[in-house]
């Protein structure tokens, strides 16, 4: 049976977490096909028909996924679910909305945060903030799977038209939510989870100030994006959406600095799949030091605006 991939999107294009859901979806030995649900999506779902190896596009455009509530997403996945034996999402915010719903209503047990697949019915995925990986094997004949997105490269694109978009039925309204208001946040920085640079900060800065005067200036020279430790978050040195972590945002961007961060188990498990590491803090026993490729024992209030500096 093939595997349907739900494709996230802003109705104008495709999300980069799209492309690394559908390389899990491959791994499957499984054709793949990828469903767009959205309201003039039509941009999106042509995006979605030109990435390598997609079969087929399921486009189902309505009113009721304008604001990709997660009853209307998990309700259209439901109405496709029996010809499918792998439903993936990826491992975001509005995945993680809408998987244990699919999952629930199909009476399976989810499948969380696939790092690997090993056989069509086998997964890897990290226990105990990842520092142990469990090898799990599905009996469910649907299965339906969340992905941790940075543990897959993306899907190719193809120039050409790509596969064929198919247009599908789309479900009414649940009306069991619905959309009040959307408070957006405007910068010029990469998204978090996309950027190929991060520079997080940490407790350390001791005010969100701080991450204005000191982090965002080296953040600017190197086109990153920021983040932030959940001690800084909790503390509110930096919104929400800033953070790094098991409970927060999985990133893995080519290079990741991080100022003022010791090290908690639980931010080590958001960020240590960057391909590079740079820590810098004055305490030589944080446990930052233990995973970077790169550690600098100072004080981040003298050496980011001297490595500002001198970039």
């Amino acid at each position: 049976m093939p595997a349907l991939v739900i494709a996230e999107h802003d109705h104008a294009g495709l999300k980069p977490a799209t492309l690394h859901a559908v390389t899990a979806a491959a791994a499957c030995d499984a054709e793949v096909h990828v469903l767009v649900a959205g309201h003039h999506a039509g941009e999106a779902a042509r995006a979605a028909a030109r990435i390598a190896g997609v079969a087929k596009v399921l486009h189902a455009d309505g009113e009721p996924f304008a604001h990709a509530l997660a009853e209307n997403i998990a309700a259209q996945v439901l109405a496709l679910a029996p010809a499918y034996g792998h439903i993936l999402f990826p491992a975001t915010a509005g995945g993680k909305n809408a998987a244990p719903r699919v999952a629930a209503r199909l009476d399976v047990a989810q499948i969380s945060e696939v790092t690997r697949v090993v056989a069509a019915d086998t997964f890897e995925r990290p226990i105990y903030a990842g520092n142990a990986i469990a090898t799990l094997r599905g009996s469910d004949a649907t299965k339906v799977i969340t992905v941790r997105t940075t543990a897959f490269d993306a899907a190719a694109t193809n120039d050409g038209a790509g596969a064929p978009v198919e247009a599908v039925e789309p479900v009414p309204d649940n009306g069991s939510s619905r959309f009040e208001s959307a408070a957006l946040a405007r910068h010029d920085r990469p998204d978090l989870t996309a950027a190929k640079i991060v520079v997080s900060g940490g407790r350390a800065l001791g005010a969100s100030e701080k991450f204005d005067e000191v982090l965002a200036p080296l953040a600017d020279k190197l086109g990153a994006a920021l983040g932030a430790s959940r001690a800084a978050v909790d503390a509110g040195y930096a919104p929400n959406d800033w953070q790094v972590g098991q409970t927060g945002k999985i990133v893995a961007p080519q290079l990741y600095i991080a100022c003022g961060i010791s090290g908690a188990i639980q931010h080590l498990a958001g960020m240590k799949d960057s391909k590079v590491i740079v820590a810098i803090n004055k305490d030589p026993e944080a446990p930052i030091f233990g995973i970077a490729d790169y550690g600098l024992e100072a004080d981040l209030f003298t050496a980011v605006p001297e490595l500002s500096g001198a970039l």
